[in-house]
């Protein structure tokens, strides 16, 4: 085993550097230790340095992560990893390694999962709240790396001290526990699949989509398919191959399921399988014209002439014209409208619908047309298209919960020009230029819930001429 702490220059995968290293390692030949300081090659926050006590002077003369990795690999390669919240210090190690072309893999295990399968009644697992529940003694400080890998081998000590090695040894188990996966699946390919939000998609032997969801723990929902008793047997039959991306929230995995139900085909054996995009020459919604002072009259309108994100009074997406003129109708009896102030039908009198006692008479004059116009605009405002509340392209920004990750989705009236982690790549995909694509409506529904929700940070940024 090898206890692991890292000190970082901040929480962010992308942007931010290991600073300092800590490991304990145990195995046949004894415990050993080991830590080094190392240069980020980056500036260095006042906070993290009220945090850790480490400035930029002590790093200066520190050797970088590609001058230590070596070694590190070397004392790393072969144990189990342990970590206190494991997918940050391992998401780091993994972020360095790959930054070197090498691709970082051990089996971890998280002292956070492990403390409360040991410790179900206790609400709190975080590292200072279990120094103080088990009576263990910080003497070397915390948030240095070293001092911190020693408390969880002081830890691992003592929960062996308290709870039969049996107990610990099943709940490792289950939680580093693998299922049994079909034979056609390479097991190293799952070995990746991180504890975080995501989408995911499963693919056939011909390459079609057999599944697609999404989930806020990639690795817990997936693996879950091929547990003992899971009733997919059939899919875990048919399955190939997986594929999985990761998301700093659930705005990001719903545009990330989106992607994967129209990157390819449905396979011949999937039931119920998400159709792709729906085509622009059939796209249609409702726009309210006026037809006298407060008296508005529903207008088929399709994408192909008009861009939805920007036109105003537009009511409803509809695949074509037959499902509009089907939901119309709905609307019209569940309100009591007129079919013929609707264009539902051309009656020269009343129409079928006051005949059945079910519209208030707009279309003989019972009810005047301004009346009938504010109960259709109320009818209709739930399902109303939000024009595009800003001057030109904004930055979505999506945080996990951990502030490990950071999602910037970059959207210009409704279109989805792509998804990067820092502002560098932000500024390259900006360079590329406004989007090709039509006004997509699973895009707009899914990003305009989270806007109304106040859910994301929304930062304004260059208008994109589309």
């Amino acid at each position: 085993m090898v206890f692991v702490d890292l000190e970082t220059s901040g929480a962010n995968f992308a942007n931010d550097r290991i600073i300092e290293v800590g490991l304990v390692e145990v195995d046949s030949n004894g415990v050993r230790e080991w830590s080094v300081l190392v240069n980020p090659e980056m500036p260095l926050s006042p906070f993290i340095t009220s945090l850790t006590g480490i400035n930029e002077a002590m790093l200066r003369p520190a050797p970088t992560f590609r001058q230590i990795a070596q070694e590190l690999l070397d004392r790393l390669r072969g144990k189990l990893f342990v970590a206190h919240n494991a997918r940050f210090d391992y998401g780091f190690l993994k972020g360095e390694f790959g930054r070197l072309g090498v691709d970082f893999r051990l089996p971890s295990l998280c002292t956070v999962k492990l403390s409360r399968k040991l410790y179900p009644e206790h609400h709190r697992h975080n590292l200072d709240a279990l120094v103080a529940r088990h009576g263990l003694t910080a003497a070397d400080g915390r948030h240095r790396a070293l001092a911190d890998a020693r408390l969880l081998w002081r830890l691992w000590q003592c929960w062996h001290l308290h709870l039969p090695a049996a107990t610990i040894r099943d709940a490792v188990g289950a939680i580093l526990g693998r299922p049994e996966l079909p034979p056609q699946l390479d097991p190293a390919a799952l070995d990746e699949l991180p504890e975080a939000a995501g989408a995911y998609a499963f693919y056939a032997e011909d390459g079609g989509l057999l599944l697609t969801r999404r989930s806020g723990n990639l690795r817990r929902e997936v693996l879950g398919h091929f547990a003992a008793g899971s009733r997919d047997k059939a899919l875990r039959r048919e399955t190939w191959r997986i594929e999985w991306r990761e998301a700093a929230g659930e705005l990001g995995a719903r545009l990330h399921e989106l992607r994967f139900k129209r990157s390819a085909p449905p396979s011949a054996s999937a039931k119920g399988a998400t159709p792709g995009r729906l085509p622009v020459d059939e796209l249609c919604s409702w726009q309210l014209q006026p037809h006298a002072p407060g008296d508005y009259r529903p207008r088929l309108v399709f994408a192909e002439d008009l861009d939805f994100a920007v036109a105003d009074d537009l009511f409803g997406i509809y695949r074509n014209r037959r499902e509009a003129q089907r939901s119309l109708r709905v609307l019209a009896d569940a309100h009591q409208l007129c079919h013929k102030h609707l264009g539902i039908e051309q009656a020269v009198a009343a129409c079928s619908a006051y005949r059945q006692k079910n519209c208030r008479g707009a279309c003989i004059g019972k009810e005047l047309a301004m009346q009938h116009g504010a109960r259709l605009l109320s009818a209709l405002a739930r399902v109303r298209i939000r024009s595009w509340p800003y001057r030109g392209t904004v930055a979505v920004i999506e945080r996990d919960d951990f502030g490990m990750r950071q999602d910037i989705h970059l959207i210009d009236r409704w279109r989805l020009l792509g998804t990067v982690q820092n502002e560098e790549n932000l500024h390259e995909l900006l360079a590329a230029g406004p989007s090709p694509e039509d006004f997509d409506p699973e895009v707009y529904r899914i990003v305009s819930r989270f806007l109304n929700a106040g859910k994301v940070v929304v930062r304004p940024l260059n208008a994109l001429s589309l």
